[in-house]
């Protein structure tokens, strides 16, 4: 009986070695390659073909709202508003901030769910390459592929390409799309207001953004606004400024 038993596991524990070693010769085959994006423009990411998926599924239209613009493109307002909103220490951080793992706790025991505890790196892998779902495979992915993207494009970069595929509401991507679908204008003339207004759909942009301006969604609005108004060095975040520009407190 003892014996049976020893082979039983010894054979559950070798089948879960293959198992191990099959998806890592997968994703070892399947890993994106990141250091590209250092001088391309993604074609498209993993949440648009999600939520693509999901319209054809229901029989609707899957196109998409997405223009691609560079960060000099982009309003230095939104550029702010979206630091400030999702990740004030992305200048600091090396991919990772125990910071927003407090403040989001914070905010969620002073009056629900704002926002996740990822930063602007990881919300970036999460968005390109990966799902939204929270198993511990899935998370390993976003922190390695988060070292990487840190070790391999500077902030600016990692900033521009965020700005270019973060969801801004229903089947709108990017910050070029969701300035003409909400304000109709480009995004580099997006004002204070109006970035604030996309900064703050970011944490659900299904819900929150300005097609539907609920109380709770332009409180949080007007918080982010008023954090960009505080972090005076968040000043400094010009698109258009050269790469040696000091971007620290």
């Amino acid at each position: 009986m003892l014996r049976s038993a020893v082979v039983l596991l010894v054979s559950l524990l070798a089948l879960l070695a293959l198992t191990a070693l099959g998806w890592v010769a997968y994703r070892a085959a399947t890993w994106p390659d990141v250091a590209a994006l250092a001088e391309r423009a993604p074609q498209t990411t993993a949440f648009i073909e999600r939520y693509r998926q999901r319209q054809r599924e229901r029989g609707l239209d899957d196109a998409v709202e997405w223009q691609w613009v560079p960060l000099s493109a982009i309003s230095p307002h939104l550029a702010r508003a979206v630091v400030a909103g999702e990740d004030m220490e992305f200048f600091q951080h090396q991919g990772f901030s125990a910071h927003e793992m407090r403040a989001a706790a914070e905010e969620a025991l002073e009056g629900g769910r704002i926002r996740g505890a990822s930063t602007i790196t990881q919300q970036l892998a999460k968005n390109l390459w990966l799902s939204p779902s929270r198993n511990p495979l899935r998370k390993l992915e976003e922190a390695l592929l988060t070292g990487q993207l840190e070790e391999r494009l500077d902030k600016r970069r990692i900033l521009e390409l965020y700005l270019n595929v973060a969801q801004f509401g229903p089947g709108v991507y990017g910050a070029e799309a969701a300035a003409q679908r909400y304000f109709a204008r480009p995004a580099a003339e997006l004002d204070p207001w109006q970035a604030a207004l996309l900064a703050a759909s970011l944490p659900r942009p299904a819900s929150w953004n300005p097609d539907s301006e609920t109380e709770q969604y332009l409180t949080y609005a007007t918080m982010i606004q008023l954090r960009v108004e505080r972090a005076r060095f968040l000043w400094r975040l010009l698109p258009g400024a050269p790469a040696d520009t000091p971007l620290t407190p």
